[in-house]
């Protein structure tokens, strides 16, 4: 499928935590496994078909511990359908060596950064060597990347990634445009349209990410043009002016809403794990 094709359903992906905000600042965050789990089951139910997952400790911190990987997959995995993504980039402080040892956790797919970005006051390191071994990892484990594009450069490093590396298992190249993280790619129409132009032929299908205030706005550009979307806390806390996010499964419910208008209903989770050539690590 060209880039540019829309596609006639909608794939959703729910972010419910990631690394940045404090449980203590937002207690509606799911930071325990009960609560991912949780979680999981009611967004699949509203029309996620993928979650994005990052982990915390027992104190609520942001973590790459292995049994706790492991413990979130399995726990996913049991109790719904949901295609099982793993974040790589854990908090902007975590080293590279220990970031690679997310796919030990077994996930169907796992994000892929294709460059270092500003990431507010931080620097969110993404070095060549890093993506070009985590790449292959991936594809000797057969776990499908997501690949996450901050900035148009990214876009041009995806690019030397496929002529380097070849295409990921399965053959589906899948990326996501995360837009609006202060010191990034603006979460405007007009930046992420500049970015799918960019979009070499391999790409299969897209995806987009508004942070913040740029939540609908690329919501509404990514339909438009034929993208998917991924919604969820880790990336906006607030549903509309005054009013907090209350439960992950309220930014699924609406964008389903949003894809069902715009006549590209949400996937299956069956759809989705076609669209993406996910291999089936589901126990029968």
């Amino acid at each position: 499928m060209s880039p540019a094709r829309s596609a006639a359903s909608t794939l959703i992906t729910i972010a419910p935590t990631g690394a940045e905000t404090a449980k203590a600042d937002v207690p509606a965050l799911p930071t325990t496994p009960e609560e991912l789990v949780e979680t999981a089951v009611a967004c699949e139910r509203a029309g996620a078909a993928l979650i994005h997952i990052h982990v915390r400790d027992r104190q609520h911190q942001p973590t790459l511990d292995p049994a706790l990987l492991k413990e979130a997959v399995d726990g996913v995995r049991e109790a719904t359908d949901l295609v099982v993504q793993l974040s790589t980039g854990g908090a902007v402080t975590d080293p590279l060596d220990l970031r690679l040892t997310v796919l030990d956790a077994d996930p169907d797919s796992c994000s892929l950064t294709c460059g270092t970005t500003n990431f507010g006051d931080g620097v969110f390191l993404n070095p060549w060597g890093f993506m070009v071994e985590l790449y292959r990892q991936a594809q000797e484990r057969e776990v499908v990347p997501e690949f996450e594009l901050f900035e148009l450069g990214h876009v041009h490093a995806l690019r030397r990634l496929i002529d380097e590396c070849g295409l990921p298992f399965g053959g589906r190249v899948h990326v996501d445009f995360v837009t609006g993280v202060p010191g990034s790619m603006p979460g405007t129409p007009q930046a992420l349209l500049a970015g799918v132009a960019m979009l070499p032929p391999e790409v299969t299908s897209w995806s987009a990410t508004g942070i913040g205030r740029a939540h609908l706005p690329i919501v509404a550009a990514a339909l438009s043009a034929g993208g998917h979307l991924r919604v969820g806390m880790e990336d906006n806390l607030v549903y509309a002016k005054g009013r907090p996010v209350v439960h992950n499964s309220e930014l699924v419910a609406r964008a389903a809403e949003l894809a069902t208008l715009m006549q590209r209903p949400p996937m299956t989770t069956s759809e989705a794990r076609q669209e993406l050539a996910i291999k089936d690590r589901r126990s029968r």
